[in-house]
């Protein structure tokens, strides 16, 4: 393993506790900010044409990359720097950190004559990776009004256009290929914090902005079926990842645990039965 690979290892092992508590083409912000609150949550056939024909991971690449950037179009410009709390990131940082991710790990070492975008977002954007250096406070990130929304999506497209220069001017090495995965699923990681950010501003916001119009309301004919419990014996179990894709380092290794007899519903909970619960006393019991 390279002293990369076995860095970004380390990393992600010091990044864990953190994402767990938080839970291609340079845009025009204000072109942006007017088709926000009219656009789906969906690339547009053309983004999805041009996508899907370019090389597999290269077209992960992107997929991974543009839906960043399409679940912020519900925001107004405004959203993007709030901090709600110590735990909770602006949308902005989490825009830029991914980006920085792409930059530090896969640019700076394997493109050559590459140029960093700023010589500060090192410092801003780095998060729990000690090993490149040190970092803006976490608690301090909602108090950068600098860069700008406009420079950080200046940013992201600098860098696609870099990774799309990556892609075609050398071959992926095995270390390389590893870390453009392991830079998308971090990605998507931010993702789901992104949302749940997002979903905490606007929740200590006394307007109670929402994030998308609500759906329209469609009757529901479709009953579930009943609910039953299936039952599994105990004993020696082989857990952890066993396969060769890819996989997190606490994924493995695979390793055999003990388990008492269990039992799991056959299908998930629906919104009535919690209903149900909830009105039976369950969440003060």
């Amino acid at each position: 393993m390279s002293e990369i690979s076995a860095f970004i290892e380390m990393s992600f092992s010091e990044n864990r506790g953190y994402h767990h508590f938080e839970f291609e083409i340079p845009v025009r912000i204000s072109t942006m900010l007017s088709e926000r609150s009219t656009e789906s949550l969906t690339m547009s056939p053309t983004t999805v044409a041009i996508s899907e024909a370019l090389p597999p991971l290269q077209h992960q690449y992107s997929a991974v990359r543009q839906l960043s950037e399409t679940l912020c179009r519900p925001l107004e410009i405004e959203d993007y720097g709030i901090q709600s709390m110590a735990d909770v990131s602006p949308p902005k940082w989490h825009l830029a950190h991914t980006t920085w991710f792409f930059e530090t790990f896969l640019l700076c070492p394997f493109l050559k004559n590459y140029n960093v975008f700023h010589p500060k977002y090192s410092y801003l954007f780095n998060s729990y990776y000690e090993a490149v250096g040190n970092r803006h406070p976490r608690a301090q990130r909602g108090l950068l009004s600098r860069p700008t929304v406009a420079e950080v999506y200046q940013y992201r497209a600098y860098v696609n256009d870099a990774m799309r220069s990556l892609f075609s001017s050398v071959p992926l090495s095995a270390e390389m290929t590893a870390l453009i995965t392991l830079g998308l699923h971090h990605e998507q990681q931010h993702q789901e914090l992104l949302l749940t950010d997002i979903k905490h501003i606007f929740a200590t916001n006394p307007l109670r902005p929402a994030y998308r119009p609500a759906a329209p309301k469609t009757a529901l004919t479709a009953t579930a079926p009943p609910l039953r419990f299936v039952e599994f014996s105990g004993g020696l179990h082989t857990i952890g990842h066993q396969q060769s894709g890819f996989a997190f380092d606490n994924e493995s290794p695979a390793h055999r645990v003990y388990l008492q007899d269990f039992a799991l519903a056959s299908r998930l909970v629906t919104n009535g039965e919690y209903q149900e619960f909830i009105e039976a006393g369950g969440l003060t019991a």
